[in-house]
């Protein structure tokens, strides 16, 4: 299940990828320019915003067809992208991709909360969000490859053709671990037993003003804003700074553009067993583990304020690759803390509207570069990158709070708080 909602993901990044990698040929095209592109891609991060909406039809409607219909819209308009002759037209396409495409993270952790017991919730959020970073990794050699072969339009189309064929997987495969009929009886106590009691869904719908009005929301909503600028950056921005500022070519770009998000598989896999291992071994609770994992990525993401200071393209892809590296390690941990503090029929909303922060932030860092990077460059807006996350982790660790449960008693004892 993991694996096939991990394509899902790959699929969804791919396809938002595409634009960027097909910009500096399309932009040149089109004759558009850096502040049109920016709006380009503000109509994007401005309706994947709607993310409460993506996840609430997800609690309502169930994983398996709420997901299914997303993913079918945005494979259509991703094809309906070689229509387009303006950046006008982009710009309304971008923003219905951006509703559609909005769904994959309330999904996924919808899905990682259903299949699998709290202590390796964080592991299968890693799993899954290595999808974000596979699917900005294949998009510079596949786009490069359809738009020397072909022309920028096939890319639009063959990212489409690709949503389409996983939708049709998802529906013939993917059922809750209740309904599923190849799952043994063993195996669902296993996961019910490893899941926590108080966040047991009561199967009513969820509300969104009485999240809002929990603490534990903006615990993780905030870190979330100041995180997400950087994956934003490396996804629509990266090609264009290795065109215009270290003068790489679409061949170049292909084969360099892609490493960041191979160094951010690695922080997927390396956030999810770092918190694991913080548990199994120091003794921290889930929610104190996560917040760990989170500082370490955060100092990581100091080395991305250097990228401006290198004279080597070399180096600042090393440098932009350890980014993504730290960038995947704490986002993955707070990704997956709706999880934890969220119940079962809360918790597709609730990352739906920790996402749209996120994405608010991607937004606004997104506009700033946009209409500054012509005067000031890309340097101060990396040094920017570089601190942020750690503001993210002292919010983290000073607003949420855990809630803890009374451990069973043994024979002969006394209960013990956990």
């Amino acid at each position: 299940m993991i694996v096939l909602i991990m394509l899902g993901s790959i699929i969804n990044y791919l396809t938002r990828s595409t634009l960027a990698v097909a910009a500096p040929t399309l932009l040149q095209q089109l004759h558009i320019g850096a502040k049109e592109y920016s709006w380009i891609l503000g109509a994007f991060q401005g309706a994947i915003m709607a993310q409460p909406i993506c996840g609430y039809v997800l609690d309502v409607l169930g994983l398996r067809f709420g997901f299914a219909i997303f993913a079918i819209t945005w494979s259509l308009v991703s094809m309906a992208h070689a229509l387009a002759g303006s950046w006008q037209a982009f710009a309304w396409l971008r923003g219905l991709l951006g509703f559609a495409e909005g769904s994959a993270n309330p999904a996924g952790m919808k899905a990682t909360s259903e299949w699998f017991p709290a202590s390796e919730r964080g592991l299968a959020g890693g799993v899954f969000n290595i999808g974000a970073s596979v699917g900005s990794m294949l998009a510079p050699p596949l786009v490069a490859w359809a738009i020397l072969r072909y022309n920028w339009q096939s890319a639009f189309v063959i990212t489409g053709c690709l949503g389409l064929v996983w939708a049709m997987l998802w529906l013939l495969f993917y059922q809750s671990p209740d309904k599923h009929p190849r799952l043994s009886a063993e195996e669902r106590a296993l996961i019910a037993a490893g899941q926590e009691k108080h966040l047991r869904g009561d199967g009513s719908r969820p509300s969104l003003l009485k999240i809002l009005g929990q603490r534990n929301f903006w615990g993780i909503a905030i870190p979330r804003f100041l995180a997400d600028p950087t994956w934003g950056t490396l996804s629509f921005w990266l090609p264009l700074y290795l065109s215009t500022v270290r003068h790489m070519d679409l061949k170049h770009i292909a084969l360099f553009a892609w490493m960041p998000f191979l160094a951010a598989d690695f922080g997927c896999v390396f956030g999810g067993l770092v918190a694991m291992t913080f548990q199994k071994r120091l003794g921290l609770t889930v929610i104190n583990s996560r917040r760990a994992a989170f500082t370490l990525g955060a100092f990581l993401m100091m080395g991305v304020a250097f990228v401006g200071f290198v004279e080597s393209p070399y180096a600042a892809i090393a440098l932009l690759s350890l980014g993504g590296f730290a960038h995947q390690t704490l986002s993955v941990t707070v990704i997956t803390m709706s999880s934890d503090l969220f119940r079962k029929n809360e918790i597709a909303t609730a990352a739906g509207m920790a996402g749209t922060f996120g994405n608010a932030g991607l937004l606004i860092f997104s506009l700033l570069i946009g209409g500054l990077v012509a005067k000031v460059g890309y340097t101060p807006f990396f040094i920017c990158l570089g601190l942020l996350d750690l503001v993210g982790a002292t919010v983290l660790w000073t607003v949420v709070r855990e809630r803890r449960e009374a451990l069973p008693k043994e024979v002969g004892q006394q209960e013990v708080p956990a």
